[in-house]
């Protein structure tokens, strides 16, 4: 048997690149997320505006990655990378000084388009990767994304002063400036073009996808777990910092280090977990198992009222996350048929930034409106859903596993 059938290809040196570009940027990203209620506070938001600072950045997300993607096609992966990082260190600096919140609001939106390059990134793997070393590059963009995601916040909640007013949040969202702005650079000095100019990809079908996703019972149920999921996951990322300062009067600082126990959280199931437990139990058990962990993790978050059980339950959350929707989209790919994958999977993409978009700013309405712990309760019950939903997947799955062996 050829060497290459068992042994995998050394890392090619652009991808090494590519990891530590996403590593900055969500360093960079995440260092700003266990301000944003405190610096909605300084800027007299309701938790409804709050909550809506979280979802600004996913909405510009969306489009980022459409424009991006197809601009990467056309003029190379290279110049993208260097102009759209450059172009979110100055999205930084300007919601760094922004007055208001509705200025705070289209900055956001402007900082999740030029962010929206993880599509690019993916896309220079595919480029610098043979097919059989696709999967293990992708789980390494995914560690290094949760790496960022670990680091990034507590480097924010260190240098933030809330205690300053708008003022004392500038130092932290400045960082995060120099940050996207070293990542433009880098690529700038050392990234080498891997993908020739040439016609842009199509935009993805997305009726079409619609259609032959709502026609197939597994993909459509698929589809719904994650939408429920992955919005109730951020919308506990969005009230976290404003249930902690209502019940144990924390910080941005305290938030931020929670954080840190919630990405290495993330980083240690997508590198130790996720592997093995769908080698062992399928991709629909895994899903199911991770749903399990986050209704729990929900559901004890205000029974337990305690600051060591929120930091624990909100790594735990992570840790749900990080199992379910990574397999939940692994189950969706192999199920989809290849002449509709594009297209399926770009439709999943925006499910999923519909879902950051729409659900945190109902929980953050439930905050205000019915209390601070009923966001928890209504994520326990949207679990619960997706797990009733769960259950028939892993009923479909068997029986198209049973009918492929007969």
């Amino acid at each position: 048997m050829p060497d290459n059938a068992t042994t995998p290809a050394r890392l090619p040196p652009a991808l090494w690149l590519i990891l530590v570009i996403v590593f900055i940027n969500f360093a960079g990203f995440s260092l700003i997320i266990p301000l944003l209620p405190f610096y909605g506070h300084a800027l007299h938001a309701s938790p409804v505006a709050v909550t809506l600072l979280f979802a600004a950045y996913s909405f510009g997300g969306i489009f980022g990655e459409l424009w991006w993607g197809r601009l990467s096609d056309r003029i190379g992966r290279r110049p993208v990378l260097i102009g759209a990082t450059a172009a979110t260190a100055l999205s930084y600096v300007a919601f760094a000084f922004v007055p208001n919140l509705a200025l705070a609001l289209v900055v956001r939106v402007a900082t999740g388009f030029f962010s929206g390059t993880v599509g690019v990134c993916q896309s220079v793997i595919a480029d610098v990767t043979r097919p059989e070393d696709r999967a293990r590059s992708i789980g390494l963009l995914g560690a290094a994304l949760n790496l960022g995601f670990a680091i990034g916040p507590a480097i924010g909640g260190l240098l933030a002063t809330p205690e300053l007013g708008l003022a004392g949040f500038r130092l932290p969202i400045l960082g995060s400036a120099l940050v996207a702005a070293g990542a433009s650079a880098w690529s700038l000095l050392v990234l080498v073009e891997s993908h020739p100019p040439g016609v842009a990809r199509a935009l993805p079908k997305w009726g079409e996808a619609l259609h032959h996703v709502a026609g197939d019972p597994l993909l459509a149920r698929l589809f719904a777990i994650a939408f429920i999921g992955i919005g109730a996951f951020a919308s506990m990322e969005a009230v976290f910092g404003l249930w902690t300062a209502h019940n144990f009067g924390w910080s941005a600082h305290d938030v931020g280090l929670t954080f840190v126990a919630v990405g290495l959280t993330g980083f240690t199931a997508q590198i130790m977990l996720i592997g093995r437990a769908t080698r062992r139990w399928g991709e629909a058990r895994v899903v199911m198992g991770g749903l399990v962990v986050l209704a729990l993790s929900m559901l004890l978050q205000p029974v337990l009222r305690n600051p060591v059980a929120a930091v624990v339950l909100m790594s735990t959350l992570m840790a749900g996350h990080s199992i379910a929707f990574p397999s939940a989209g692994a189950l969706i790919s192999r199920s989809t048929a290849a002449n509709v994958q594009g297209s399926v999977n770009g439709l999943l993409m925006a499910s999923n930034a519909l879902g950051r978009i729409a659900v945190p700013p109902l929980f953050g309405a439930i905050y205000a409106g019915v209390g601070p712990d009923w966001p928890y309760y209504a994520g326990t019950v949207l679990a619960g859903v997706a797990l009733l939903i769960g259950a028939r997947v892993v009923g479909l799955r068997d029986m198209a596993l049973k009918e492929t062996v007969a």
